[in-house]
């Protein structure tokens, strides 16, 4: 697959998912993802998308202030 920026190489990599929600901070760790080989551009796959708003919504409901998951241990 290439990049839709700049037509560079995507790798299957994992990176950080960050989210403000009104009361609280959610920031996932080690979601699998493409990374583009050249410019660095991140695509996440629709599948890791919804289980990205499952995880957030259930720690929405959790969290008061931060929130650090891992998303191999939460999905």
């Amino acid at each position: 697959m290439t990049c839709f920026y700049c037509k560079g190489e995507m790798e299957e990599s994992t990176t950080v998912f960050a989210v403000q929600l009104e009361n609280c901070l959610v920031v996932v760790k080690n979601v699998p993802c493409l990374e583009c080989s050249q410019c660095g551009e991140i695509e996440i796959a629709d599948n890791v998308m919804q289980e990205l708003e499952r995880i957030i919504e259930a720690c929405q409901a959790l969290i008061q202030e931060v929130a650090v998951i891992d998303y191999k241990l939460a999905a």
